[in-house]
């Protein structure tokens, strides 16, 4: 009879990252977040088009080529042109409040658009890139709000990830010149305006219908941040479960049992931490036919599909 493979805290550990990672290719907020990064995406290239559009009706192109000719004979004297990325949209159509002495006046709503980018912006934006570098892009998530939980670990994986969006200096001499997101989202996009440097001293007025779709424009940013959210906190409350569950067994064919029951590819191989094909077998991209279709198959064909998968893995380790 074979002996029972016994459990120990690095087992179970590497355990629960396949079960983490069965979890998350197939919760709908995974879904949620990377419709939320497409449609972001789609609308900041209508915002670009938008953006032009405006700020070349309140600033035509021939004043900003009149202002560059006349810097070029009198320099500063000549006017102030600056390349920006960030701009102010206030709606032409205003609404009445009452003052601090309870007088009507009209408000006059803006927004602050920019195509430039924060780094906890991009830590969303990026998440499963950063992670894929064993980078955690939840490390910010975690905290709920709560800055007082920062500790050494918070600050060291704020420092990893700052460096590797490129929004601090890093002695990754070839990473550097290969890619820095940072700069990418800043040069993205950026227009000639008229006036000083300071955003806010620049408001172009828009319709109501156009304020109203940069609005939306605006949440569907946000929206990125916020299902990346989702996403942690769904993940985290089935993590903390399972992990209660995993202290409680001693053997390796009680957590496998678990993962037949849930569908989850578990092979022995995951126990040995030299082993490649570990690494291999539970790769997102190698089980990508079993964790996209939540809905449609049902508990027995994911446990059916589950077994063949771990049939052929075993077979290729005989």
């Amino acid at each position: 009879m074979e002996k029972r493979k016994t459990l120990n805290a690095e087992k179970r550990k590497a355990i629960a990252n396949v079960f983490q990672q069965h979890f998350e290719q197939n919760s709908k907020f995974n879904e949620l977040h990377k419709k939320a990064i497409a449609t972001y995406n789609t609308l900041r290239e209508q915002a670009k088009v938008k953006m032009e559009v405006i700020v070349r009706g309140h600033q035509p192109q021939d004043d900003v080529d009149t202002i560059r000719q006349m810097r070029m004979k009198y320099n500063d004297n000549g006017g102030q042109l600056h390349h920006d990325n960030c701009f102010y949209v206030q709606n032409e159509q205003g609404r009445e409040e009452l003052d601090y002495n309870d007088n009507p006046k009209m408000v006059f709503d803006d927004l602050y658009i920019k195509f430039k980018e924060s780094q906890d912006f991009l830590t969303s934006y990026y998440r499963d890139e950063l992670n894929s570098k064993g980078l955690d892009a939840d490390y910010k998530v975690k905290l709920s709000g709560n800055y007082d939980k920062r500790n050494p670990s918070y600050y060291n994986m704020e420092s990893q990830i700052s460096e590797y969006l490129g929004f601090s200096s890093s002695n990754n001499v070839s990473r550097n010149q290969t890619m820095n997101y940072k700069n990418s989202w800043e040069n993205d996009f950026k227009l000639w305006v008229i006036g000083r440097s300071y955003c806010n001293e620049r408001m172009f007025t828009v319709d109501n219908e156009t304020f109203e779709w940069f609005r939306a424009f605006k949440v569907a940013r946000d929206n990125v941040k916020l299902t990346h959210e989702q996403l942690f906190q769904h993940l985290n409350k089935k993590m903390e479960k399972l992990k209660l569950g995993l202290k409680s067994y001693k053997y390796f064919d009680q957590a496998k049992k678990l993962a037949d029951n849930l569908g989850v590819v578990l092979n022995e191989s995951i126990l040995n931490e030299s082993s490649s094909m570990a690494l291999s077998i539970y790769n997102p991209d190698n089980l990508a036919d079993l964790l996209t279709d939540e809905v449609e198959q049902t508990k027995e064909e994911k446990i059916a599909i589950a077994k063949k998968l771990l049939a052929e893995q075993q077979a290729s380790l005989n």
